[in-house]
Order: C-alpha cells, then sequence, then structure tokens
C-alpha cells in the first residue's frame, strides 16, 4: 500500500522573449512572493516604422502623437505632431524653429494610464541642446505627476544667452522627481527641492532630486549615452527612482509626498483636515521635449540667463532629437510555481471516465498513478517518454479517484475524477 504525499516547492519561470531589454533585470524587488509580468499595452520596444506624417496603427495602439489634453506646451514651446517618429527602432522627438522665437518640438502621450503598484523605465538619449527632455507620468486632471527623467543637454556652442559653465552645470544633472498642483483658480504647485550626487554610495540622507553621477573622470554629462531611467511607484506615498539599474533617490511616506495637502480628498490645502491620498491617480505616460517659460525667460525669478537655443543651433536636427530606445512597464503578481503551470496545461479525459482516460501535456510524461480516495495506489506506469497517454481503467468500480502525473523533469500535478 502507498499512500499520496504532496510536496510543495517554489520555482521560477524565466519567459524568454525578443523584446530589447529581455535580459535586463527590473532592480526594483516586486515583494515577497510576487514577480514582475510585463504590462503590454504600455510597453514599447519601437521596433517598427512610424513616419511623422502618418505614423499608422502600430504606433497608434499605444501613443497619442500629441500631448494627453489640447495644450500646446509651455514658454516658448509649439508641440507639432510631426515632430515624432519611430525610426531605426527607436521613437524620436526633435526640434525646429517656428519664427520669429518660438520652437516647434514633439510630444507623445500614452493610449492608456499606469496606476500603483507599477516599475516604470525607459532607455534614451537626451538632446545636445538646452532644451528639456522629459519621460514623465501625469494624472488626467493634471493634478499629480511622476517626472521619472527629465534633463537638459549643453549646446555645441555655448552661444543660446547663458555662459556655457551654466549650460553644462544643467546637462550634468539628472532631475527625477515627482508634482502635487492645485489647479485654477489659485495654481500651486509642489515638489521636492533637494539634489546631490552619487558615485559610489548612489542614496544619501538628502534624498536628491538632482542626479550627478561621477564615472571616475568627473560628473557625467548625460547627452552623451544611453541610459535607464526608471522609477518604482510603490504606493501613494513610496516612490523609488533609478539609473542605469542603480536606486539613485527615493520619497517614503505621506510628509515626503503631500506636506502641504495638495493632494487631499476634500479641499486642498487645507491642513485643518488630512484627506490626503497622495499619488493615487492612474498616470499617462508622456514623452516630451519643451522650451520651458523657466528657462526661456530670464524675467521668472530663477535665473538671469535666457536658456533658449538659438536659429543656428536648431537648424542641428541631430543635436535637437531626443531619442527613446524602449520603454517597459511592470506590475507585481502573485507567484505561479513551475507545478500550477503543469496542472493548468494538463489535459485528463475523459471526466468522468468508463474503460479509459487519456492524458496529454505539453512536456513529456514519465509517471502516472491512480489512487483511489483512500490513498491507495491502484495503477501505476512509468518510463512513459510521450507527450501522452492513456491508461485502462475497465478493472475500476465506480467512484471518485485521484490521478498523479509526473513530467520527466519532475513537475508534479494531481487530478480528481470520476467513473460512472
Amino acid at each position: 500500500m502507498k499512500k499520496i504525499f504532496t510536496l510543495l516547492f517554489c520555482c521560477s519561470i524565466f519567459v524568454c522573449s525578443s523584446q530589447e531589454w529581455s535580459a535586463i533585470p527590473v532592480p526594483a524587488d516586486p515583494g515577497i512572493g510576487k514577480e514582475w509580468d510585463l504590462q503590454d499595452n504600455v510597453s514599447d520596444d519601437f521596433s517598427y516604422v512610424a513616419p511623422a506624417a502618418n505614423k499608422g496603427a502600430t504606433f497608434e495602439s499605444k501613443w497619442i502623437e500629441f500631448y494627453h489634453e489640447n495644450w500646446q506646451g509651455p514658454g516658448l514651446t509649439d508641440w507639432e505632431e510631426d515632430h515624432s517618429f519611430v525610426d531605426g527602432d527607436e521613437l524620436k522627438l526633435i526640434a525646429s524653429r517656428k519664427l520669429p522665437n518660438k520652437v516647434y518640438a514633439g510630444v507623445i502621450s500614452s493610449n492608456e494610464t499606469v496606476v500603483y503598484p507599477a516599475y516604470i523605465e525607459i532607455s534614451a538619449k537626451i538632446m545636445n541642446s538646452v532644451l528639456a527632455n522629459g519621460g514623465w507620468m501625469l494624472s488626467p486632471d493634471n493634478t499629480q505627476e511622476i517626472d521619472f527623467m527629465e534633463a537638459y543637454g549643453a549646446v555645441t556652442s555655448g552661444s543660446a544667452g547663458g555662459s556655457p559653465g551654466n549650460h553644462n552645470f544643467y546637462a550634468k544633472r539628472m532631475h527625477q522627481s515627482h508634482h502635487v498642483f492645485i489647479r485654477p483658480p489659485n495654481f500651486q504647485d509642489w515638489q521636492p527641492s533637494e539634489y546631490n550626487s552619487f558615485g559610489s554610495n548612489p542614496v544619501d540622507s538628502n534624498q536628491p532630486t538632482w542626479i550627478l553621477r561621477d564615472d571616475g573622470a568627473g560628473y557625467i554629462n548625460w547627452k552623451d549615452d544611453y541610459h535607464r531611467y526608471g522609477v518604482y511607484w510603490k504606493d501613494p506615498t513610496h516612490l523609488y527612482y533609478y539609473i542605469d539599474g542603480v536606486m539613485v533617490t527615493y520619497r517614503e511616506g505621506m510628509e515626503e509626498i503631500d506636506p502641504l495637502y495638495y493632494t487631499n480628498s476634500g479641499t486642498q490645502g487645507d491642513t485643518s483636515n488630512d484627506t490626503r491620498t497622495g499619488l493615487s491617480k492612474p498616470m499617462d505616460i508622456i514623452f516630451s521635449v519643451e522650451d520651458q517659460d523657466w528657462r526661456s525667460n530670464p524675467g521668472s525669478g530663477q535665473q538671469s540667463d535666457t536658456f533658449t537655443p538659438t536659429d543656428a543651433e536648431l537648424a542641428n536636427t541631430a543635436n535637437h532629437t531626443f531619442s527613446v530606445d524602449w520603454i517597459r512597464v511592470y506590475k507585481p503578481v502573485d507567484v505561479a510555481s513551475v507545478d500550477d503551470w503543469f496542472t493548468s496545461n494538463l489535459k485528463v479525459s475523459p471526466n468522468p471516465f468508463q474503460d479509459a482516460i487519456q492524458i496529454k501535456a505539453d512536456v513529456v510524461l514519465n509517471k502516472v498513478e491512480v489512487y483511489s480516495i483512500d490513498g491507495t495506489r491502484i495503477v501505476a506506469k512509468e518510463g512513459i517518454n510521450q507527450l501522452a497517454h492513456t491508461i485502462s481503467t475497465k478493472q475500476l468500480a465506480a467512484g471518485l479517484y485521484i490521478i498523479k502525473i509526473e513530467s520527466a523533469e519532475g513537475l508534479q500535478a494531481y487530478k480528481k475524477v470520476v467513473k460512472e
């Protein structure tokens, strides 16, 4: 007499894909008993062609070739649909001159929103320009925002108004932060403002929002190469930012997300009534190029120089192309064991049965055993070495039975069957 003993063990499933990021692990921890699940509806490796004038169905299945609402852009920016396209396995956003002094630029928005918990990451190369390049998320009502990257390259000539040194100051700083807003009639905007640098010890107590990185020969210029920029939006009060797979800054707790009560579900900004939700709203993904007014307008109170490209600089399209190689979005889901997968793909028929049962699997079978409900083994067959096997059940009396099925790799499954 042989009894059934159920073994429970955990395994990991690694799924190969053709996507460019398939060999790059997600740097954030999904949590105990969780694994990362790719969200295809908002992930894109841009392995297709989408011309500027007619981007086609593949692009349009995921992206809108404009801002997520009918706004033309900040400052001197004039967003145009024909300033974004997909070519060479990359999304490209470009900029050009709009006479007399404005800037045409590209922007796209996702068709679908993302909500926490989620890990969002892109591989991108910013422009060699003083214009802003951004990968960010914004709620449809424009009150909550997460910037997983925002950067400004250096101009080549240093003739855009301010000194070359000031331009390079921004070119070596990557901005990763968030905003909470109160919209009109009393517009208010709050975001963290600290900045610091990282080298061998990326995260320090200052929790920077402007990131510098020392490669051993000084702070790198972000425009010089592709880098990965990501954020783990764990929940409404926890954000963890990554560059090239390394966590570089973070925000934890409501006081670091919304200290001024802007996310109140009641009266926004009312500190006497705490109904703060934090960063709780679904958000659109946005890629943009901008001539922001705080940089182009020296009277904004933020600076004395004018940071806007010259006509000659804008004529150089290569220096005014923001390239995004891919974007991937994951959500944490419960781990499915290999045995669960094996069980879900087995076919045992007919059930109820009479004189025979056929078993079919997606992997090679090794052993099939039939047990009575009290655990007595009645039928056993080993060394099957096939994807399918039929067992004779003529000798079995009517009643309930359990079939134990084992693959050649040792995967196990149990199926309950009934003989009529």
